[in-house]
């Protein structure tokens, strides 16, 4: 099977009252734990790929792995640029076989915005290629994305119909109380439902994605802090959260962080337990296996995509 857009897949998702789980991938272990918990959990799949992963693995590396993914699990996977900061990036992307990009204009003036995205999705849907656009700016830190928490701002709603219609995007990414990085929420854990509710009253049916959405398992923050790690504070958001949202008009959530913790703690654990091993195989191994395990409880118990590919 090809690659594919994410069109239908988010079309079923509303519908359906589920979200795709939207993994960001840096090598091949973690492919290849994501695509092995897919093809078990018979689920479709959005492979996404950030401009520091890009740069990191190299553009031809990635796509061969996905590549090798499609060829392993028959399921249906797009692959998407992860928070394009550029027309030149989302056009590199698009000319080298992404099905999806995002353009993130959010922290631009309002207009500024809409330009920028218009001329994203123009270039893209010449080609097949669908566009995320982002409205509100997410606090925290991922790859080249860094905004304070004084610099955060909420999506208004009352911007959102104008936004998408103005520049043709197929999904947008709002901030409703989400952020990047482990370190999500000072006190208690809150996410603005009623601000993802007045959205999807203004945008009936439109596919809306959640930035920032790791729950940084306490499983994971625990093996790095018990083996050399220091991450005290780590809290990310509760799973029953993202469950409440895919039913809502939520189709597409981001999931970075909890696949770092699951891979490094898994790492420290291992070596701090062999410190004679240097075979990256050895260690390697476990740290796929947490991925997988980590994907396929979001797959099934978050996202509620199982069996939907």
């Amino acid at each position: 099977m090809p690659l594919v857009t994410s069109t239908e897949m988010f079309k079923k998702a509303y519908d359906g009252g589920y979200a795709i789980g939207a993994f960001n991938v840096n090598n091949m272990e973690i492919i290849q734990g994501i695509t092995e918990a897919a093809k078990e959990e018979n689920a479709p799949l959005i492979l996404q790929v950030s401009a520091g992963a890009r740069k990191y693995a190299n553009h031809t590396y990635l796509i061969k792995l996905v590549e090798a993914a499609l060829i392993e699990t028959d399921l249906p996977i797009c692959l998407h640029l992860d928070h394009g900061d550029s027309f030149e990036l989302c056009k590199s992307c698009v000319d080298g076989g992404f099905t999806s990009v995002m353009i993130d204009g959010s922290s631009l003036p309002f207009k500024e915005n809409i330009e920028l995205c218009k001329r994203v999705v123009d270039y893209a849907h010449d080609h097949g290629v669908v566009v995320e656009g982002e409205l509100g700016k997410l606090a925290g830190i991922e790859d080249a994305v860094n905004v304070s928490d004084e610099d955060a701002a909420f999506t208004d709603p009352d911007e959102v119909q104008e936004f998408v219609h103005k520049t043709g995007v197929d999904s947008l990414a709002i901030a409703i109380g989400t952020s990047h990085g482990a370190f999500k929420f000072k006190g208690e854990p809150r996410l603005r439902f009623d601000i993802l509710e007045k959205v999807a009253q203004r945008l009936p049916g439109f596919p809306i994605v959640l930035h920032g959405a790791s729950s940084v398992i306490p499983k994971y923050v625990q093996m790095i802090n018990e083996n050399g790690g220091n991450m005290p504070g780590a809290q990310g958001v509760p799973e029953e959260m993202l469950r409440q949202a895919a039913k809502m008009a939520v189709c597409k959530i981001n999931i970075d962080s909890d696949l770092r913790l699951a891979m490094t703690g898994s790492i420290r654990k291992y070596l701090a337990e062999n410190p004679s091993h240097f075979d990256p195989r050895q260690y390697l191994s476990p740290a796929r296996a947490s991925i997988k395990e980590l994907v396929q409880n979001k797959l099934v118990n978050v996202l509620g995509c199982s069996g939907k590919a």
